[in-house]
């Protein structure tokens, strides 16, 4: 099989968001004077990570709103939900302030763009909406690289659904089994693009995370595929210059 794109997840993907949200919410609870009343600044950014992640999770499921769940994060953070949409929302962007001053790529990504240039198409699909990521990906100055831009608030499905993961693959006219595609989450990228029929890649750069898909007889996607596993970017090129989701021997270990 001949892999003709790359679709890729942005965030701890490309962009390295979990420093980029720990500094900017270091930085604003100490600007906010929040510190004392969160307990040592670790436990407060655990706290805020978790918020994050439910009210995420929320978005996904079309349970509430892109800036609902922006503003949701923020009213449970505070433990204050008479808050108003404009209150939650000057916080949160008072919060952007600081989190967008630490935005930056991992180290690898120029070196996996620049080796894959020439041979592959390449776009992006992430659960964020368009406004977000277009802009994350001018600042990061990396725009230019992809193609096309897709995202859950405007396609109105999410990643790990099939449909998210074909619309992808139809705004750049190929069936799935030409389009891999590189994400960070085990279940909402690795698993979701194999079961869509893509050739999956889980970018797992910290090495930490077991029972992901392919594990303990876990499913995998269209015809048995299981996720490839890499630690790094620099791996990519020889996964994608391979057939390996039928037969092929896997490295998802």
């Amino acid at each position: 099989m001949t892999i003709r794109a790359v679709l890729w997840d942005v965030d701890d993907t490309l962009f390295d968001y979990t420093a980029a949200d720990r500094a900017g919410m270091r930085a604003h609870l100490v600007a906010e004077r929040l510190l004392d009343g969160y307990g040592p600044v670790e436990e407060a950014l655990a706290h805020w990570r978790r918020i994050t992640d439910a009210q995420w999770a929320r978005f996904s499921a079309g349970e509430v709103s892109f800036k609902g769940q922006r503003r949701d994060r923020v009213r449970v953070f505070l433990g204050r939900p008479e808050l108003t949409d404009a209150e939650a929302d000057a916080w949160f962007e008072r919060y952007l302030g600081h989190y967008e001053t630490a935005w930056a790529l991992f180290p690898d990504v120029l070196p996996a763009l620049d080796a894959l240039a020439a041979g592959y198409r390449h776009a992006v699909l992430s659960n964020s909406s368009l406004h977000v990521q277009e802009r994350k990906l001018r600042v990061l100055g990396v725009r230019d690289r992809f193609e096309a831009v897709l995202c859950a608030a405007e396609l109105g499905v999410s990643k790990p659904e099939a449909g998210a993961f074909h619309a992808a693959c139809e705004a750049l006219a190929l069936a799935p089994h030409q389009v891999a595609y590189v994400g960070d989450h085990p279940e909402i990228d690795a698993r979701g693009a194999a079961e869509a029929g893509l050739l999956s890649v889980w970018i797992d750069r910290d090495g930490v995370r077991d029972g992901g898909p392919g594990k303990s007889g876990g499913p995998g996607g269209a015809g048995g595929a299981v996720p490839r596993r890499i630690a790094s970017l620099a791996e990519l090129p020889g996964v994608l210059g391979a057939d390996t989701r039928f037969g092929a021997p896997s490295t998802f270990r």
